[in-house]
């Protein structure tokens, strides 16, 4: 695995220049941010907008509401993120933890790591989940490292695609600065440009992006 600062800068202005700027992560407060982060595990973010319209319409897109909604009344809701049954039991469980945590306002407090433990600890949030929420609803400096960014990664020859997932988030975080607009927009990018298709001519942004960087 060879990273360098001057990579991920260049590829950072490649995707901005191709796609400009994500507006991410479009979402009312920091706990709508967390549920969609939850919602959207192995499923489309087309999906998790219609399933949090349904929280919405139903006044279901807060802490207590969910915590007291029936089960089977939360996973008719959310149904259209898929899997649902299991997704309500991780919603149930992240928001009783939030609310015995004390809400956002006693979580923001604890540093960057700390709040990972406890974001980890919860049944239902793995490493990415974990890492998505800290960086876009408490905007703490950590790249996030999903499907979209291991294949882009591995294209251009900077990683070998198989490494475990905390050798790539300390990779990353030694070389890119804690700029918290610049990680979200990075990642956004990222997946953008994972969901774009490759057309191959003279004008492709995805062959652009994709060239080798050899800075």
């Amino acid at each position: 695995m060879r990273i360098s600062g001057n990579q991920l800068e260049a590829l950072y202005r490649r995707l901005y220049a191709a796609y400009g700027p994500q507006y991410w992560w479009p979402a009312d407060s920091p706990f709508e941010m967390m549920v969609g982060a939850i919602l959207t595990q192995n499923t489309a973010w087309t999906n998790v907008e219609q399933a949090l319209q349904n929280l919405k319409q139903s006044k279901a897109l807060h802490v207590h509401a969910i915590i007291e909604l029936a089960d089977e009344k939360l996973a008719a809701l959310i149904r259209p993120s898929g899997y649902f049954n299991i997704k309500t039991k991780r919603l149930k469980n992240y928001a009783r933890w939030f609310v015995d945590a004390g809400c956002f306002r006693t979580l923001k407090c604890l540093d960057d790591e700390v709040l990972r433990r406890h974001l980890l600890s919860v049944n239902g949030i793995g490493p990415e989940t974990a890492d998505t929420i800290l960086l876009y609803a408490f905007e703490r400096p950590l790249f996030v490292i999903d499907i979209y960014a291991r294949r882009l990664f591995k294209k251009l020859t900077l990683i070998s695609g198989d490494e475990p997932y905390a050798t790539l988030r300390l990779a990353f975080a030694s070389v890119l600065a804690d700029d918290v607009p610049m990680l979200q927009e990075y990642h956004a990018l990222i997946v953008r440009h994972g969901k774009e298709k490759c057309s191959g001519d003279a004008t492709c942004k995805h062959c652009a992006v994709e060239a080798l960087i050899s800075v």
